[in-house]
């Protein structure tokens, strides 16, 4: 699933190539992927308008139109978003094509269907993306050492899980949680009710760093991204523990270590992220 830095650099990449253009049709080929509202009201509604910018918040896109409505997309586990003009072949699993006005059009791939669109009119209450359940962005100055005790240093849950409850900090995953981990030394099944202030301390420093540097890693330019599809992101050589279970520690060259937590793959250094809950 892409995470906040693969959303990060889609929203940078697609953003300056959309401002200012008009949507002049749109298909939607999956009706499913279209949640709210349904597909034919969904085209109908943004047929004719005009693009204004885009955001993000945590792991979903939002085009905000000139009409003050705005299209919510989350990507969920394999979904994608290309530019390309119109004559350029049409990825596998498209399922929605939004036509702009200077003969580009705006793609979405998905190849196991679980990405969403929602359309939101300016006033309309938002009760369906779940947007309105996000917790902090990593990011944000609030984001600090005493906002994540606040919220996580009475539970018993492991601190690697802790990470990926987007309802305390939105955008965090799997790959982007062990690398902050091992940042701030911190061994991922740690009980967050064991880390000490200074841990704490450590974690709000890693967080935005770390999510920055592989943003910064990410960086692509417009030409590059159609090349590959925007499925080419650059930061995976500068993991430094993710998918690297039994390589050396880049600091310590001890053997890295796999574990199983909540479901989910974890890679931690013995060393440098050392058990100190007891």
């Amino acid at each position: 699933m892409p995470e906040l830095p693969e959303v990060e650099t889609i929203k940078r990449v697609i953003e300056p190539q959309i401002q200012g253009r008009m949507i002049t049709k749109v298909a939607v080929r999956r009706p499913e992927v279209a949640a709210y509202p349904e597909a034919d009201e969904f085209c109908r509604r943004l047929t004719g308008q005009t693009v204004s910018h885009m955001s993000r918040q945590g792991k979903f896109l939002i085009i905000h139109l000139e009409n003050k409505e705005r299209i919510v997309l989350h990507l969920r586990m394999t979904g994608g978003l290309l530019l390309a003009p119109a004559q350029c072949p049409e990825e596998k699993y498209t399922h929605v094509v939004f036509s702009l006005d200077n003969g580009t059009e705006l793609r979405f791939s998905d190849m196991r269907r679980f990405g969403r669109f929602w359309l939101l009119r300016e006033e309309e209450t938002d009760t369906c993306t779940g947007m309105d359940k996000l917790g902090l962005d990593p990011l944000a100055p609030a984001c600090n050492a005493e906002y994540l005790s606040s919220h996580l240093s009475k539970r018993r849950k492991a601190i690697k899980e802790c990470l990926l409850e987007q309802t305390i900090i939105a955008g965090i995953g799997n790959i982007y949680s062990d690398e902050i981990l091992f940042t701030a030394g911190i061994y991922p099944a740690r009980p967050a009710n064991s880390l000490k202030q200074t841990e704490w301390e450590r974690l709000a420093e890693a967080i935005p760093e770390r999510i920055s540097y592989f943003i910064e890693k990410n960086a692509i330019t417009a030409e590059e991204y159609l090349e590959t599809k925007g499925r080419d992101y650059r930061n995976t050589p500068f993991l430094q523990v993710y998918g690297h279970g039994g390589s050396p520690c880049p600091k310590c060259r001890e053997t890295l270590c796999r574990m199983v937590i909540g479901g989910r793959s974890s890679v931690y250094c013995p060393v440098c992220q050392k058990d100190n809950s007891c």
